[in-house]
């Protein structure tokens, strides 16, 4: 017996239009309701399991921000996928800030919309799909930044130390229609406060003492790219005030120079500190923190995403073994139950230091607690005897690995064996073995 098809709801006036994306999406091999009024859509959006709801912004009746709403009241609202002209993406941007999953522009290609259509219907779950991580809240940050990479909004990335704000910075930069166009990283915090303008905006020759010849300032040479300002909360009073003028009237002024420069590229900036405080405070310009926060991105810390931390350590390993001298193999079970045990108050960061430390320094086949943390590390004869046998670490890391792959493909036995690498009938064996079958 086939599946059901999927159900996709499509609110479109047009009747052209309206016919030509039936036709498509039914040979795609999906069923369509078609409505062309927003008030037929809302009668019906809330009755039946639509997998997604395709809409156009502008409509006879009422708007199509109207039926988003309206419809996003109701238990397991479906995501939205709007239609819209050029001169609506205003619009859609602020209702992608309001949860709406993306956006096409009119004309679109439509293998292009296909394929977003498709993210919605059938979002990657797979764990090899994954790039900042698996947790469910590191994949909802993921698809955030998927979706506002397209769009040339500012964007504002916060997070405690550690978190991988610049990470994700890039990751959207990848994503984005600028993805190769330069991609220009400034820590604020890192650089002299009396030579940050210069680095920032760049000089002219003679601009002050020292200045022997132009300079061209990480603005200016991000072109159409992204410029991104790490500890954005650092920047000083006098800057912030010229960055405003550059996100308002997309220029600057070099140090010393008369003529504006135009700004084509895309800011994004990050931080650390609590913005709104400092702008209740009087140290951050309230104008500024609501130009640079018009699309939101939290990092969430590692303690918050604690299915990350194996996931993490592997692809660390991975990394670090690869140029680092070690006799280590792999973590052993016990140092992952450790890594999942501990607060992780420097995040990523902590962690990868951790790491790094323990593939340099480690002395045995596996990097055990003690590699992880020495200043917890358990001496003599009595900590011996905690670690267990190396078949013992090694059928547990098995385990918790296999169970890991199932747990990222829904307990999906094939596509949980591609990801591990093996056939199905091997990690059936193996599920057997481990007596893993009863847990399914």
């Amino acid at each position: 017996m086939s599946p059901d098809p999927v159900l996709i709801g499509l609110v479109e006036d047009d009747p052209i239009m309206g016919e030509s994306l039936v036709q498509r999406l039914t040979l795609e091999g999906m069923a369509v309701k078609w409505w062309q009024a927003g008030q037929d859509a809302l009668g019906e959006i809330a009755d039946r399991r639509f997998k997604a709801i395709i809409c156009d912004i502008r409509l006879p009746d009422v708007t199509g921000e109207a039926v988003f709403r309206e419809a996003g009241r109701s238990a397991n609202a479906p995501p939205f996928l709007f239609i819209t002209g050029h001169g609506d993406i205003d619009q859609a941007v602020r209702l992608m800030r309001a949860g709406a999953a993306d956006y096409v522009t009119k004309p679109f290609e439509m293998d292009d919309f296909l394929a977003r259509l498709g993210d919605l219907v059938h979002p990657p779950l797979e764990a090899d799909g994954a790039v900042l991580g698996i947790s469910p809240a590191i994949r909802e940050t993921e698809r955030l930044l998927r979706r506002v990479a397209r769009v040339g909004s500012s964007v504002l990335i916060t997070g405690e130390t550690g978190t991988g704000k610049d990470v994700a910075a890039h990751f959207l930069h990848t994503l984005s229609d600028a993805a190769n166009e330069p991609f220009m990283a400034v820590n604020c915090a890192a650089i002299p406060a009396d030579l940050l303008e210069s680095e920032l905006f760049g000089h002219e020759k003679g601009a002050f003492t020292g200045a022997t010849q132009r300079h061209l300032g990480y603005a200016e040479r991000t072109g159409s790219g992204v410029l991104f300002l790490d500890e954005i909360g650092e920047l000083r009073p006098e800057l912030q005030a010229k960055l405003l003028r550059l996100i308002e009237d997309r220029s600057f002024n070099r140090v010393g120079g008369e003529r504006p420069i135009r700004f084509n590229g895309r800011l994004v900036t990050a931080t650390n500190a609590d913005l709104p405080r400092r702008v209740a405070a009087g140290s951050f310009r309230e104008d500024l923190y609501y130009r640079i926060n018009v699309v939101a991105v939290r990092m969430p810390p590692l303690r918050e995403r604690r299915e990350d931390i194996p996931w993490l350590m592997e692809r660390i390993f991975a990394e670090l073994s690869s140029r680092l001298e070690t006799q280590a193999n792999g973590f052993s079970a016990l140092a992952e139950e450790a890594a999942l045990a501990h607060a992780w108050p420097g995040n990523i960061r902590e962690l990868r230091n951790r790491m790094e430390r323990a593939i340099a320094l480690g002395m045995g086949p596996w990097i055990m607690p003690g590699d992880l943390f020495p200043e917890q590390a358990v001496g003599g004869h009595e900590g011996a005897h905690q670690l267990g046998s190396l078949e013992e670490a090694r059928l547990d890391a098995e385990k918790r690995h296999i169970l890991r792959a199932l747990a990222s493909t829904q307990g999906e036995i094939t596509s949980a064996a591609r990801l591990l690498g093996i056939g199905r009938t091997t990690l059936w064996e193996k599920m057997r073995r481990l007596g893993l079958g009863a847990d399914l």
